[in-house]
């Protein structure tokens, strides 16, 4: 029997692969940030590091089996992410709020709402770069295996996902 290639064998394969594993650390961080957000979630402890609503993050290592070295190397380039997204999100909150404020005026000024929105597409152009390097940097504390294997397995669960999205829409049509 012949060995299952883990290595993309095309420049699709390969960005396929990339695209999974972004998406699966990306779901992971975005449950991290929306629990931290959370004053009132409970912040479970992960071995020397405790965040909230880490759950995801778990799952996906124990899914690679993931080492004791590779979990705290995980958990510590997320950490320092949140801990740069901290001031972002506010910065942000900041945009939105000066968005309201000129759309309340009984003019609207049409040059203001734009520089705003150059602004807010910077913002989330460096909240962006700074989660990418995060999912670039984890990704290299995985190896090949792991990565494939975390590819198999958000594959699946996007298809599970599409399949519920199926589901409810077949039942919320109306009927007659």
């Amino acid at each position: 029997m012949q060995a299952k290639t883990l290595v993309p064998t095309s420049m699709h394969g390969a960005r396929m692969l990339f695209a999974t594993l972004l998406l699966a650390l990306t779901g992971a961080v975005i449950s991290l940030a929306h629990a931290q957000a959370t004053p009132a979630s409970p912040a479970p402890a992960f071995g020397h590091h405790e965040f909230g609503g880490g759950r995801m993050l778990e799952r996906m290592l124990d899914s690679v089996n993931a080492s004791a070295d590779q979990r705290s190397r995980i958990h510590d380039i997320m950490k320092s992410a949140m801990t740069d997204l901290r001031a972002q999100r506010e910065a942000s909150r900041g945009l939105r709020e000066q968005a309201l404020n000129l759309f309340a005026q009984p003019t609207v000024d049409a040059r203001a709402v734009e520089s705003l929105r150059q602004q807010m597409l910077q913002q989330h152009d460096q909240s962006s770069r700074r989660w990418m390097q995060a999912m670039l940097d984890a990704s290299a504390v995985l190896n090949p295996d792991q990565r494939a294997q975390l590819a198999d397995r958000m594959k699946q669960r996007s298809e599970m996902m599409q399949q519920r999205q199926r589901e409810r829409r077949t039942q919320e049509q109306p009927k007659g």
